[in-house]
């Protein structure tokens, strides 16, 4: 993940398209998903807006770099939660508790990186997410048709989850994410 400092010193010379992508981050979760401008970017990493600029054209080039890192910082939960649960069921549920886990942990970037207008699916960044989440159903029903279509009534399970919860729906509640994506509950039979 990057962080940026609050000091005058926000960033070294070469990384000043870091720097904005971190204020940008920190911006985003402080407004809970609000508009983040480019100026005022300018202003807290402490450069000029022609600076920023040479980095991100417009607003859209920032919001993809943002919901690129935001992507990543969920592909790289989701894979350590699959890599302590070892393969097989087990770590294909614990993918989806990481996933809503994540949500609640980050709402704005979580909302943020789900309402570009680029579909998530599409985007290059999405597929080394979409690659684990094969991995692991390949391996489970080894069936590939069988395998995306559960990857994605899994993805729609935790998605609903996750968003149930962020809305207040239902309770944010870490035994409750368990209950809910559990490996009975996606696999009642081993023919899946």
């Amino acid at each position: 993940m990057i962080t940026v400092s609050t000091s005058n010193e926000a960033y070294h010379h070469g990384s000043l398209r870091e720097a904005l992508v971190a204020a940008g981050m920190a911006a985003l979760e402080g407004r809970e998903g609000k508009d983040v401008s480019l100026r005022e970017l300018a202003r807290t990493v402490g450069v000029s807006p022609t600076a920023v600029y040479r980095h991100f054209p417009d607003k859209k080039a920032l919001a993809d770099a943002l919901a690129t890192e935001g992507l990543k910082m969920l592909y790289d939960a989701q894979k350590a939660a699959s890599d302590a649960a070892g393969d097989g069921p087990g770590a294909f549920a614990a993918t989806g508790r990481a996933y809503v886990r994540f949500a609640l942990a980050h709402p704005a970037l979580f909302r943020f990186m789900f309402t570009l207008g680029d579909p998530i699916l599409n985007r290059p960044e999405n597929d080394q997410a979409q690659a684990l989440l094969a991995a692991n159903t390949l391996k489970i029903t080894g069936d590939k048709e069988k395998a995306e279509r559960l990857a994605l009534q899994a993805w729609a399970i935790a998605h609903g989850i996750a968003m149930l919860m962020l809305d207040g729906r239902i309770p944010a509640d870490d035994a409750l994410i368990d209950r809910l994506i559990d490996q009975k509950s996606l696999f009642p039979s081993e023919n899946c």
